[in-house]
């Protein structure tokens, strides 16, 4: 079978089965509670990976990605309220009406976001380590403090208004397409190029790899990426609030991919999911669900380090003491297979 018509079909299925279980939740089959934690796991799962990109295998240190969230949650709700509802009725109100004023609205976000993407990236992204962090950090800071002075959108009350779109098809539409677009970066010669820089910045650029071209680029991906999860933020619940963008937000996200795992694509996710749903599932301990929460966190961090789904290199030492034991001390060992004399995952050459 063709490669392009397997992509075909698989597209199709996905396509089938998200508009099926958005079929299930709109009739209300299931418990609207959980309706809303699946639908903001979806959104996590977008914001998630798109941050993996740049922090997991590009190695840069960005903890501004809820100020192009907010970037793109603010420009795209703006649109809506001025021009998309109206898009809407001209095209008679129904729910193709709302499919294409929500996809314009959708573009509208990611492309701002990913045009700030690329103001901050280009004089930001010749830095290294904590400066890049101070300065990304920073952007996002002074996207909270601009939105608290901006009337057009509400300003310090926040912007209300908003249509509201609640789909699970939407939603963990552009999830899909946020993990297959990364998926395909990563396994391209750019993807190559931005492990080349995690790996030793120094080393990509004596081979000739253009390391301030390529981290912006990737920068740019992920801002237009973490605008469009804003997009979805924004006509979830038909109200922004720019308190809900500070740094703190920033903070949830890194968590989620240092969870799962840094340069995981599937770590991301779970990472997501998890941090979703546990706040949700520790309400029953009123006070001390943030406690516990903590908690669990430190523990995981204290015993997983590399996240649930990073790196074994931690486990290859005790892997090779155990097999030391086991063929006992007589040191018959056979030779080293192709795997022990891996260093760091690659065979020497």
């Amino acid at each position: 079978m063709p490669r392009y018509l397997r992509n075909l079909i698989i597209a199709l299925v996905i396509l089938g089965v998200l508009f099926g279980l958005d079929f299930v939740f709109q009739g209300r089959l299931i418990n609207p509670y959980y309706t809303r934690i699946l639908m903001l796991c979806g959104i996590s799962i977008t914001l998630a990976v798109s941050l993996n990109l740049i922090n997991g295998f590009t190695g840069q240190f960005s903890i501004g990605h809820a100020g192009f969230m907010a970037v793109g949650a603010y420009s795209s709700a703006y649109f809506s309220v001025n021009y998309g509802m109206n898009l809407a009725t001209s095209l008679g109100g129904g729910k193709l009406g709302w499919i294409v004023a929500l996809a314009l609205a959708t573009v509208v976000g990611a492309v701002a976001a990913g045009i700030a993407g690329l103001a901050v990236g280009i004089p930001s992204l010749r830095l290294r380590g904590d400066y890049l962090a101070i300065v990304t950090l920073g952007f996002g800071q002074i996207i909270v403090v601009f939105l608290n002075n901006i009337e057009a959108v509400g300003g310090a009350r926040g912007y209300s208004g908003i249509p509201i779109v609640k789909s699970f098809f939407w939603i963990f539409l552009v999830a899909v397409l946020t993990i297959v677009i990364v998926y395909n970066i990563v396994n391209s010669a750019f993807g190559r190029a931005l492990i080349s820089i995690r790996e030793d910045e120094l080393a990509a650029e004596a081979m000739g790899v253009n390391t301030t071209r390529y981290k912006v680029m990737a920068f740019v991906i992920s801002s237009a990426m973490a605008g469009a999860g804003g997009v979805l933020l924004a006509h979830f619940d038909g109200y922004l609030n720019p308190k809900s963008f500070e740094f703190i937000k920033s903070f949830e996200i890194l968590i989620m991919i240092i969870l799962g795992g840094l340069g995981s694509i599937v770590g991301s996710i779970l990472g997501a999911i998890v941090l979703t749903i546990l706040p949700e599932g520790l309400r029953g301990f009123a006070e001390y669900r943030m406690v516990i929460y903590s908690l669990l966190l430190i523990i995981l961090m204290i015993t997983r380090p590399q996240g649930l789904l990073g790196s074994t290199t931690a486990f290859k030492g005790l892997r090779r003491r155990i097999r030391r034991l086991t063929e006992g001390p007589s040191g018959t060992a056979s030779s080293p297979t192709q795997s022990e004399t891996r260093v760091g995952g690659e065979t020497p050459r």
